[in-house]
């Protein structure tokens, strides 16, 4: 067996701080956490952050189906170059990740990948929100989370019988909250913005609805909802509200959400195009005010891969969505008002927690899994969206500055990144 050192960094996991080195074996586990430590082979981290690697709730690699777009592959090169050792594959694929053999399908092609990829399993049969889709056989074959992102169940029946079934399973159902009725025909958010720019608006309470519902559905059934994407001060609140209350509910916030505002459609640019949409500064202040307080409890990157001809339509007719991967840790380290413990946990222990993911954001630690990123938190760099690593390019980003960079990534006992470069 072969090992490495990452020395010279200030190590931070859920159990606090302390400058040390630490030895990994490629058995993919750590072998020891202390000082001048030595072994085979050497990363430097020097003014590094040492942390568990980051979890991401909410990633769309697009294949089966999409492969223009993105595959497993190229979506989890994106995704350790962003620190990520594990990745939830949203479901939304074609065909849908509704049954056992696509299930088996997508984890075959996460054997190949640089990250630990999760399938998360469609709620109902080809996301329609109609006939519960057969969860237990998925969750057999491991998904632990199931959703039919891209759209929300709208039967208040159909969702109930879910989440009494998810319990029953030890899984988790995870809301794309929002109701059809009210943002059919919508395109962006629905508001000052909205009204200038002639284009038809998706209101709040489209999300807020089906959040006040799911709330009452997880009292109802002692079920843990995890609600996707917030994106409204008024989902916020009401999930604040719940947790005070005790109710089982986790939510996630997307780090366009607490990046931009409405405002950033005003030249009819699809690239600012997403689902939920981009709200208004309110909003924003809001879910940046959640993450901060804990009320929200992780931040995901809702990774949205296009071809660029599609993301070139016009405002109504492109398809809503934008990367994130590679961009979602150092938006968080310079934008929100949050140490860099706090960012880690809403990246890392937390979301692997919801996700139940057992090898990933766990202490760091001998005897632990190798699942490790080593951050430089004062590296600044400007983002190119033609230098990522997946194949589409629609990042709302391009040229803007951002502190923060991840320097390696650590996959069971594996070095994928190193200095900022892929290594396969």
């Amino acid at each position: 067996m072969t090992d490495t050192v990452i020395t010279g960094g200030l190590v931070v996991d859920e159990t606090g701080e302390r400058r040390a080195d630490v030895v990994f074996g490629d058995d993919g586990t750590i072998l020891a956490v202390g000082d001048d430590l030595s072994a085979s082979r050497r990363i430097d981290a020097g003014g590094c952050i040492v942390a568990p690697g980051l979890v991401d709730l909410h990633t769309h690699l697009r294949q089966p189906g999409g492969e223009e777009a993105e595959t497993v592959e190229t979506g989890s090169r994106a995704a350790v170059l962003g620190g990520f050792t594990a990745v939830v594959a949203m479901p939304n694929t074609d065909p849908p990740i509704d049954s056992a053999s696509v299930v088996r399908e997508v984890l075959a092609l996460g054997e190949a990948s640089l990250c630990d990829v999760a399938v998360a399993g469609a709620i109902t049969i080809g996301r329609k929100g109609e006939t519960l889709a057969p969860m237990a056989e998925m969750a057999a074959l491991g998904c632990t989370i199931f959703t039919d992102d891209g759209t929300g169940v709208q039967d208040a029946r159909l969702m109930r019988r879910a989440l009494e079934y998810a319990g029953d399973l030890g899984v988790r159902l995870a809301q794309h909250c929002e109701v059809d009725a009210l943002s059919a025909g919508g395109h962006m958010n629905e508001g000052e913005w909205s009204s200038r720019l002639g284009i038809p608006g998706i209101p709040a309470e489209a999300e807020e609805l089906m959040v006040m519902r799911d709330i009452a559905l997880a009292r109802l059934t002692g079920t843990h909802v995890h609600f996707q994407h917030l994106s409204t001060a008024g989902s916020v609140a009401m999930v604040a509200a719940a947790r005070q209350a005790g109710l089982p509910v986790s939510a996630e916030a997307a780090t366009h959400h607490f990046t931009l505002t409405d405002e950033a459609c005003a030249a009819f640019d699809p690239i600012f195009k997403v689902n939920p949409p981009l709200r208004t500064p309110r909003d924003r202040d809001a879910v940046a005010s959640g993450l901060a307080d804990g009320t929200i409890d992780a931040i995901a990157t809702d990774h949205a891969p296009h071809p660029t001809h599609r993301k070139q339509q016009p405002f109504d007719e492109a398809p809503p969505g934008m990367l994130g991967l590679e961009t979602a840790l150092a938006l968080a380290l310079t934008e929100l008002d949050m140490e860099i413990p706090a960012v880690l946990a809403a990246m890392s222990w937390r979301p692997a927690r919801i996700a139940g993911l057992a090898r990933h954001g766990r202490p760091v630690a001998p005897g632990e899994p190798a699942n490790l990123c080593v951050i430089d938190p004062e590296a600044t760099w400007t983002v190119d969206p033609e230098a990522s690593a997946s194949r589409s390019r629609n990042n709302p980003y391009a040229g803007r500055e951002l502190r923060g960079r991840v320097r390696h990534t650590v996959v069971s006992g594996e070095a994928v990144v190193l200095d900022g470069e892929a290594l396969r």
